[in-house]
């Protein structure tokens, strides 16, 4: 699937990371904002018709580059979102040292 586009919003200190496709979400990652520069991934969801295609990656991909533009530090959560952390030293500069 590589024609993936991610949107991005955040409301009143919630956002998220997700796929619309004809006005359905088939995949997420949500945030919560602690402070202007610091954000908790708190939750990474995929349509079942999605899974195994790289999306929750290309979900946190595109939060990673997003922290990395805006100098936003992250707080992980969210099991998938951490389990990526750990595994990847490359997107960790964008965790929140606490």
């Amino acid at each position: 699937m590589s024609n993936i586009e991610i949107a991005h919003e955040e409301i009143d200190g919630r956002g998220a990371f997700f796929l619309d496709r004809e006005g359905v979400r088939l995949a997420e990652m949500t945030y919560s904002r602690v402070t202007p520069s610091h954000v908790i991934v708190d939750h990474t969801e995929v349509h079942a018709k999605l899974q195994g295609m790289g999306v929750a990656r290309k979900l946190l991909d595109t939060l990673v580059a997003w922290a990395r533009t805006t100098g936003t530090k992250i707080t992980a959560t969210c099991p998938y979102a951490k389990a990526q952390f750990d595994k990847d030293a490359s997107i960790r500069d964008v965790l929140a040292t606490d």
